[in-house]
């Protein structure tokens, strides 16, 4: 692919890999992989989550569902790899490929005869990798400048939706918290400020965040209200 390809592809990425919220954008780019790679024929996602559980996401094919966890299971093949100690794994030829004899078994019998894994992010809470599969042989040997491009514009795009889930995140926390007050000032008779010096003090006390203790006080208040609004037997 010559720069001017090259170029071009970039853009496309771009506008295929606009911001959104993080599911959507793990969506956006398997699908991409699958639209704008050569001879990907399908793609997924893992996420490691911090307890090491290892789970697929936004795959483009069904296939790759049972494919994906039997790598899990095995704990062997690209897709683990990439996931728990490796940056890219390739394999270019499943088949005579002699690393994970057992996946690779499994993964021809799915139909696939290409693989590789790419690291794609670490946070405190998970970590994610990106898989394409390929039905032909020779896939992924040559990915090269394009492979690069591609995973660089990935990790953009979910860095840019971990932005905007946390800002969504905090701003449902205020709202949870500000409704929270104002049942405590009702309840309790409270000013707004002791009602939150109050929630604080509960959270500081079992050790929790302030925000889960409003959630339990929004929880509360509308088991009981359910329960004065049922019908008695």
């Amino acid at each position: 692919m010559d720069r001017a390809e090259l170029l071009d592809t970039a853009r496309r990425l771009a506008r295929s890999l606009a911001p959104g919220d993080l599911d959507n954008t793990l969506r956006r780019i398997t699908s991409a992989a699958v639209d704008e790679l050569p001879r990907v024929t399908c793609a997924s996602i893992t996420i490691r989550s911090g307890d090491g559980r290892l789970r697929t996401v936004a795959e483009t094919h069904p296939v790759l569902v049972d494919v994906d966890r039997r790598q899990y299971e095995l704990r062997d093949g690209p897709c683990f790899h990439a996931s728990v100690d490796e940056m890219v794994v390739v394999a270019t030829d499943l088949e005579r490929d002699d690393r994970w004899p057992d996946y690779a078994a499994v993964a021809v019998a799915a139909g696939l005869r290409s693989q590789a894994g790419f690291w794609l992010y670490e946070h405190p809470d998970s970590v994610g990798s990106l898989n394409l599969y390929s039905d032909e042989v020779g896939a992924f040997a040559d990915l090269g400048e394009l492979g690069d491009l591609f995973v660089h514009e990935a990790v953009t795009a979910i860095d840019y939706a971990r932005e905007i889930e946390d800002v969504k995140v905090a701003a449902r926390a205020r709202l949870d918290i500000g409704q929270a007050v104002g049942i405590t000032m009702e309840r309790y008779e409270l000013t707004d400020e002791r009602a939150f010096a109050l929630l604080v003090r509960t959270s500081e006390h079992r050790g929790v965040s302030v925000h889960l203790v409003a959630q339990e006080i929004l929880a509360a208040t509308e088991e009981q209200g359910e329960s004065m609004t049922s019908p008695t037997s």
